[in-house]
């Protein structure tokens, strides 16, 4: 069981190496480069959900998700519950004019914890032992919670345990839910998670205020939806 985690491991230890080297080196960063690179950044987050969105093959299956995730996440608030609890860690550890710990952990959260490579990284490794797609994303999640830490602050650092929790169930679940994760599940799965990685883009370069997280659970909803249609 601990073999199939190694992927998670990884990645969730890049995620804390690149944040603690963020928030070291932090003042070398100019506000007005900061802002420019995340604005950049927030482009490739655009570019890396449009292309993941083009692997889904029926998009009423997508439709039919987003919308039934997004019944489901307003109902139980899935974004008002993780703002309170990013504003709970803020709270405890905020000194001074320090960033928002809270705009931190929620945005960094949901970056590294939606999107096809968590999605079909997490599925590999927990069907196959294959980890190689989450190492491939932890690179990239290394370089993103650098500048993420450099701009937003020590809420990227606690958005680790995210990861860890988030691809760590993903992973565990994989082999339960083996007989329902055809390719066609799969690519549906990556689809809707990708469309959501747009939202993510579009919040963080400020045209949209979307609550993405309750949007979390449509990621899920292709399963059962495969199932007939």
């Amino acid at each position: 069981m601990l073999y199939s985690l190694y992927g998670t491991f990884v990645n969730t230890g890049t995620i804390i190496l690149g944040s603690f080297l963020g928030l070291l080196f932090n003042k070398l960063l100019p506000e007005r480069v900061g802002k420019t690179v995340m604005s950049g950044l927030a482009l490739c987050v655009i570019y890396l959900g449009i292309d993941g969105s083009l692997s889904g093959r029926n998009p009423l299956i997508a439709i039919i998700s987003v919308v039934v995730g997004a019944i489901i996440g307003e109902l139980l608030d899935l974004d008002g519950r993780l703002n309170r609890f990013g504003e709970r860690l803020e709270a405890r550890f905020k000194k001074g004019n320090s960033p928002s710990i809270a705009e931190g952990f929620v945005t960094a959260s949901l970056v590294f914890c939606v999107g096809s490579m968590t999605i079909v990284g997490s599925l590999r490794s927990g069907l196959a032992g294959d980890h190689s797609m989450l190492y491939a994303k932890s690179t990239l999640d290394l370089v993103s919670s650098f500048v993420f830490a450099s701009t937003l602050g020590v809420g990227v650092l606690l958005s680790a345990f995210s990861v860890l929790i988030f691809q760590g169930a993903i992973t565990l679940l994989a082999g339960l839910l083996s007989p329902l994760l055809s390719e066609v599940v799969i690519a549906e799965m990556t689809c809707v998670g990708s469309i959501l990685i747009i939202g993510i883009g579009l919040n963080m370069l400020g045209v949209t205020k979307l609550k993405v997280m309750n949007y979390l659970l449509a990621i899920f909803i292709p399963i059962v939806l495969c199932m007939f249609m």
